[in-house]
């Protein structure tokens, strides 16, 4: 009986049950959306973080980054030569090649990994040392040639004859990972797949082997056991590695073993950054508190504090996702309920000879109810199903089109910021494509990132549970004037 009644009704009301389906089917179909697109871009900045910090890692610990002193304090790096041999025709060449802390980092003292892994709540800490091996060669021009005080030069005006001797430099910059071989669970390398050769083991320690970056490598036609040159040592490369990101590159050009990177960067139990594990996300405030206690002078930042300083249009994005989106999202759905309530009770009254007249016949109040609720229940389930059908559709939609947004790390003092006034590309920032230096001093690149927004079976049933609950809402609203109808009031009001 109900379900022939519920049938027949709405049949018979055709139009409103798809306007009230359709009217909650668009609102569900822009929550689904938002909150794929929202998941998304979360995916695309977890993506992006891993790329540079490594996958599990969940607290970063540096020192306040700081400008290289220079003789002058503070000023501009300065390359000391001696002369080299003569070129032919009176000039010098000159040839430099440096291993040092990366331009806006700073160390601490390795033995904060042992602090740090005495902490209850850390499942694994690494400390790792961010270096730049910078090599600088040059051609100082030939001063023999220049006219004396009051001469032309000789030869024509096209320069030829006479003129000094032409001089050139080249600078050239890669950036340096010093790894813990002994606590490899967290790190920049997690983040990366081996392509090519093995990786490295303890056994590498204090051996000149390196991991090579798979762009770096390419570009620079490096092949595993080949060399590559660090401050004037040669490394044997025994391995290639990419990011397990297809849009982005791995936290640095090189990898070393730690201990020849103290070594050779003369940086001695040294260490820049220190990669820590929790045992659980629950424990990672509590984590990060007793590590600032323990090191006052540290910045100690967590895998959202990283997320903030991620800018580009993929923090606009997120932005709009998480905000614009969000409220638009909630405006619609109010709208679709009041639109709903708004048809159900328009209903209600238009049926008062009906009710009227079953309630003659014996229906009790909350059977009156009950109807109308099973019809209100029912046009929001089947706006459940159009908002499911049109919001997957738009999610696919984006999935297709497949928007590739760019991504950056910040170079804003604070958690993990670079140093203020860091140079983009060049002697900072040239080791991952020109980029600028990024939070914990390394440097880091603007990212393309494609974004795909996926469909989690929690969307969906949050979809379907509020298509039901305006449903209910309309449903109850509509029942409850229905149910107070009076049998001789309604069959009056309409002699």
């Amino acid at each position: 009986m109900f379900l022939t009644y519920l049938r027949r009704e709405l049949r018979q009301r055709r139009k409103q049950t798809w306007l009230v389906a359709l009217g909650l089917g668009l609102a569900i179909a822009l929550v689904i959306t938002v909150t794929s697109v929202t998941a998304g871009i979360g995916k695309a900045q977890d993506e992006v973080l891993a790329s540079v910090y490594g996958v599990g890692t969940d607290i970063t610990v540096t020192n306040a980054p700081q400008m290289p002193d220079g003789e002058g304090g503070g000023g501009p790096q300065q390359f000391e030569f001696e002369q080299g041999a003569d070129n032919g025709s009176g000039g010098a060449t000159f040839a430099q090649d440096r291993l040092e802390v990366a331009r806006g980092s700073s160390t601490m003292d390795a033995s904060a990994v042992d602090d740090v892994a005495a902490i209850d709540g850390v499942a694994s800490v690494a400390g790792s040392l961010s270096l730049s091996s910078t090599s600088f060669s040059g051609e100082v021009p030939d001063m023999s040639s220049m006219p004396e005080p009051g001469e032309r030069p000789e030869g024509g005006a096209d320069g030829s004859g006479g003129q000094p001797g032409g001089g050139s430099f080249s600078i050239d910059s890669i950036d340096v990972e010093g790894i813990d071989l002994a606590n490899d669970a967290v790190g920049p390398l997690t983040s990366a797949t081996l392509d090519d050769g093995r990786a490295l083991d303890e056994s590498d320690s204090g051996a000149n082997v390196a991991l090579v970056d798979s762009a770096y490598a390419t570009s620079n036609e490096i092949a595993v056991d080949g060399t590559v040159t660090l401050g004037g040592t040669d490394f044997t490369v025994v391995g290639i590695v990419s990011s397990t990101s297809s849009s982005a590159t791995t936290a640095a050009n090189v990898y070393i073993p730690l201990d020849t990177a103290q070594t050779l960067a003369d940086q001695a139990g040294q260490v820049s950054t220190l990669y820590v594990q929790a045992d659980s996300a629950d424990v990672i405030t509590a984590v990060q508190a007793a590590i600032e206690t323990a090191l006052p002078d540290a910045t100690v930042a967590t895998a959202a504090d990283l997320a903030s300083s991620v800018s580009g249009s993929l923090s606009s994005a997120s932005d709009l996702a998480g905000t614009l989106g969000t409220w638009l999202a909630v405006v619609v759905l109010v709208a679709a309920f009041a639109l709903a309530i708004l048809f159900t009770l328009s209903g209600v009254g238009r049926r008062i000879r009906e009710f009227g007249t079953l309630k003659a016949l014996g229906w009790r109040s909350r059977r009156v109810v009950g109807q109308v609720m099973g019809e209100s229940v029912a046009q929001g389930l089947l706006g459940g199903v159009v908002g499911l059908v049109l919001g997957l559709g738009a999610v696919l939609a984006i999935n297709l089109i497949a928007p590739e947004l760019s991504a950056s790390l910040t170079a804003s003092g604070g958690a993990g910021g670079g140093a203020p006034g860091a140079p983009e590309g060049g002697m900072g920032g040239g080791g991952m494509g020109g980029g600028m230096v990024g939070p914990m001093g390394q440097a880091a690149s603007a990212i393309a990132v494609t974004l795909q927004a996926p469909v989690t079976g929690t969307a969906v049933l949050a979809a379907v549970a509020l298509a039901v609950l305006g449903g209910l809402v309309a449903g109850g609203l509509g029942g409850w004037r229905a149910a107070r109808l009076r049998p001789a009031e309604a069959l009056r009001s309409v002699a």
